[in-house]
C-alpha cells in the first residue's frame, strides 16, 4: 500500500491505528514534534477511553492509509497522558502578529511523510473546530519566535498569507470584491467613451461651412401639377383639365324626406254590458257567488 508524499496532521490523527497483528490501537490524540526545526517525529494514540495509557508511534512505522484507518508495523512505546502534555508542540498555539496583535490559532500542519518535515502550518482565525472555517497557509520561515503556546510573526494581518481553504463568507467577500473591481473598470471605460463623444462635434466639418438656415433663399412652393422629366406631352397635359368646370358645383342638393301623416286615432273599445242573472231576473252583484 503506497503512501502519499504529504499529509495533513489532522488526517493522521483522526484515523484508527491498526497494527500488523490486526489489533486496533485507538485513534490519534497528539502529535509528537520538534518545534525548533519544524519536524514531525510521530504521534500518540489512545487505546482505551478509560485508561491513562498512551501509545506513541514513530513516523517511520507508518505503512499505509485507509479511509478510516492507518496501518503501522512494530511495537509502540507506552507512556501516560501527563508525560505527553509536557511535550512541546505548535498545534493549537496562539498566533501573534506585529505589535503583539493576536491573529488566530495554529490549527494544522502539512507534513512530508518521507522525512517528517513540516512544509507549512494552517492558521484559523477563530475556533478551528468550527466546520467550514477558513485556513491560511503559514510557512516556517515567517515565524520569528516561538514559546510554549505562542507563535510570533511580523504579519499585519491574515490577509498577508495565502488562503489554503476559503469559507463561504470568505468566498462571498472575494466574489463581491471581484465584481466591484469589474464594475469600476466598466464604469471607467464608459466614462472615457462619453468624454470622447462630448469632445467631438455632433456634425462633420463640411456641414458646419454651409449657409445657416435663416439666411438661405426660400424656394417657391412647387406646384403639384408641374411638369416632370421625360414627359412626352408637356404642353397638352393638364390643359384640358384646367378649363373644365368642377363637376361637384352643379350637383343637386339632397332634399329632406317629407314627414308622414300620423294615423287616425281609434276610440277605445266599449265595455261589455253586465251579465244578467238568468235565475233571479236581476243584475249580478259583487257579493253573489258565480257558482250558485
Amino acid at each position: 500500500m503506497s503512501l502519499p508524499e504529504q499529509l495533513l496532521l489532522s488526517d493522521l490523527l483522526r484515523r484508527q491505528v491498526r497494527c500488523d497483528q490486526g489489533l486496533e490501537r485507538g485513534a490519534g490524540v497528539l502529535a509528537w514534534m520538534h518545534p525548533p526545526v519544524h519536524r514531525l517525529l510521530g504521534w500518540a494514540s489512545r487505546p482505551s477511553a478509560f485508561a491513562q495509557k498512551r501509545l506513541v508511534w514513530r513516523l517511520d512505522q507508518l505503512r499505509g492509509l485507509g479511509e478510516q484507518e492507518v496501518f503501522v508495523k512494530g511495537e509502540p512505546a507506552e507512556t501516560d497522558a501527563a508525560t505527553l502534555e509536557r511535550l512541546p508542540t505548535l498545534i493549537d498555539a496562539a498566533l501573534t502578529g506585529a505589535d503583539d496583535v493576536p491573529l488566530g490559532l495554529v490549527a494544522d500542519a502539512a507534513v512530508e511523510l518521507r522525512s517528517g518535515r513540516i512544509l507549512h502550518y494552517l492558521v484559523a482565525r477563530s475556533d478551528p473546530r468550527l466546520p467550514g472555517s477558513s485556513r491560511w497557509r503559514l510557512s516556517p520561515d515567517r515565524i520569528v519566535d516561538q514559546q510554549p503556546g505562542r507563535v510570533f510573526t511580523a504579519l499585519r494581518g491574515l490577509d498577508d498569507l495565502p488562503v489554503a481553504r476559503a469559507s463561504v463568507r470568505q468566498k462571498l467577500l472575494r466574489r463581491s470584491q471581484r465584481w466591484k473591481e469589474q464594475v469600476q473598470q466598466v464604469g471607467g471605460r464608459v466614462e472615457e467613451r462619453l468624454e470622447g463623444w462630448l469632445e467631438e462635434p455632433p456634425w462633420p466639418e463640411a456641414l458646419r461651412e454651409e449657409i445657416p438656415w435663416p439666411e438661405r433663399e426660400r424656394d417657391p412652393e412647387p406646384d403639384p401639377r408641374d411638369r416632370y422629366d421625360r414627359d412626352p406631352y408637356p404642353d397638352q397635359r393638364y390643359t384640358d383639365d384646367r378649363d373644365e368646370p368642377d363637376p361637384l358645383e352643379d350637383w343637386p342638393e339632397e332634399e329632406e324626406p317629407e314627414e308622414l301623416p300620423e294615423p287616425p286615432r281609434q276610440p277605445p273599445p266599449e265595455e261589455p254590458a253586465p251579465r244578467r242573472d238568468r235565475y233571479r231576473g236581476r243584475e249580478p252583484r259583487e257579493a253573489d257567488d258565480p257558482w250558485i
